[in-house]
């Protein structure tokens, strides 16, 4: 049976050797999962908030239902709880909806915010990858070069 090389080491060597700086992606890393949390805390607000909305429309609603359903002396009677009830129910959706426009709006805010200083963040990531890639190359360009100078004057003497 024919074993399979293992080309481990040889692979950790070669990227070992190439100017690369890991602590830039986990850095980037790091960043995009503060960001998700930040997401994730906004959208959890936002639903929190949302619940408390619909539970507080819900308590109005059934409360103004009790007044509905209470016995009446005359038919006319019932026909004005009715229309009282529309009214009331007209009123308390407009200002539910009202209450629903603005935690939208607070999320919106909040995202364009978040966004804004992700961007800010990944430029200055971005910039400072850069000019630590451009450093490595070269100083490594360097080492090539003073490599092939030593090399030339190994030569001469040869």
């Amino acid at each position: 049976m024919a074993n399979t090389p293992d080309f481990t080491k040889a692979w950790q060597d070669m990227l070992g050797k190439l100017p690369v700086d890991n602590s830039a992606m986990g850095d980037a890393f790091k960043n995009q999962t503060a960001l998700g949390e930040k997401m994730s805390r906004v959208a959890l607000q936002a639903a929190e908030r949302s619940t408390e909305i619909s539970a507080q429309w819900a308590r109005d609603a059934i409360s103004r239902l009790g007044e509905l359903s209470t016995a009446k002396d005359q038919p006319a009677d019932y026909a004005k709880a009715m229309s009282d009830f529309a009214s009331a129910a007209a009123e308390i959706a407009q200002q539910h909806m009202a209450a629903y426009a603005e935690v939208a709006k607070k999320v919106q805010m909040d995202t364009v915010d978040l966004m804004m200083n992700a961007g800010k963040d990944a430029a200055s990531d971005a910039q400072r990858m850069a000019q630590n890639a451009t450093r490595d190359m070269q100083n490594a360009a360097r080492n090539v070069t003073q490599g092939a100078i030593n090399a030339g004057k190994t030569e001469d003497k040869a």
